[in-house]
């Protein structure tokens, strides 16, 4: 089992509720990732902030810019760009299920692994599980991770099940702009045989274990060789702490049972209300007044030259 669950809430049909822990099902360990150094001194390059005509400036005179037209941009402080970030709820309502092959492969993004959250969940889990296989559907949601707001997909997997992030209409490419300069047209059938003979002489099984970037394994390789000759090895570890055990399943049987008595409901209860933007704005400025006050005392500078005056003004 992963060291720690990457989300812990519970999955939603209609008054099942069912607590779950989703890990990271993807790693990017196949990557080689490098540093500069400086040659002569074998010392990690470091990086200035700056601004053109000042040099080097306080982080603490940084805010974030979106920009609007070429060189204006609109300023934003953190506390108004935290104001809208979504909480997440830690529940994940299944709204719609829809046939897998429905969901084009573009959208779909990052898979997760989605295991039950203790013992009483396993039944619960289970139900859904099998009963997404059995009707072949895929269940859609929507859920807070990170303080944005993903469309996602559950489906069965083995003993568990995947549940994968993915992109919007607006973050897709329409196909159409690229291949319609593609003729439409029906190929030679004595071409098309023989490609179907290659097909079949080369088919298989899929085994991910056959596959490796030999540009990776060629660095890897150089970087051993390089380790037993010279070079200097820096080894970090990250720390891990105690995931929270998860909360009980309410009775499946009669949950179920209810869902049915009202077919066009999801919930006993009426949904609550959304908080607005501006609602979400006056609860940070209420409860966060004080603390801003206190960051700015301590972080406020004794003294600074008279140099770096006009550079906040130009800020």
């Amino acid at each position: 089992m992963a060291a720690r669950a990457y989300w812990q809430g519970q999955i939603r049909l209609a008054l099942v509720s069912i607590p779950v822990e989703i890990y990271t099902a993807t790693k990017s360990g196949a990557t080689v990732s490098f540093r500069q150094i400086h040659e002569p001194t074998g010392k990690p390059i470091k990086y200035e902030k700056s601004v053109a005509g000042i040099g080097p400036i306080d982080p603490d005179e940084i805010v974030k810019g979106y920009e609007i037209e070429k060189g204006n941009y609109v300023l934003l402080e953190q506390d108004e760009i935290d104001a809208v970030k979504l909480e997440s709820k830690k529940t994940l309502e299944l709204t719609q299920f829809v046939d897998a092959h429905e969901i084009d492969v573009l959208y779909y993004e990052k898979p997760y692994f989605v295991v039950p959250a203790d013992d009483l969940a396993e039944e619960a889990f289970i139900v859904l599980r099998e009963a997404l296989r059995r009707t072949k559907k895929v269940g859609l949601g929507q859920l807070a991770l990170r303080g944005r707001e993903y469309v996602v997909s559950l489906k069965p997997c083995g003993r568990g099940m995947i549940l994968e992030t993915l992109r919007y209409a607006d973050e897709v490419h329409r196909a159409q702009g690229y291949f319609r300069d593609i003729p439409d047209q029906k190929p030679d059938e004595d071409l098309l045989d023989l490609a179907e003979t290659l097909i079949a002489k080369k088919s298989a099984k899929f085994d991910p274990q056959e596959f490796h970037d030999r540009y990776v394994d060629a660095l890897k390789d150089l970087i051993e060789r390089k380790k037993k000759t010279k070079g200097k090895i820096v080894d970090t570890n990250d720390d891990e702490s105690p995931r929270p055990s998860g909360s009980n399943v309410v009775d499946l049987m009669a949950a179920l049972k209810k869902s049915l008595e009202k077919p066009g409901e999801t919930s006993g209860k009426p949904a609550p209300k959304k908080r607005t933007t501006k609602a979400a704005a006056n609860d940070s400025a209420e409860e966060k007044p004080a603390a801003r006050k206190t960051k700015a005392a301590a972080k406020k500078p004794a003294a600074k030259p008279a140099a770096k005056a006009p550079a906040r003004k130009r800020a």
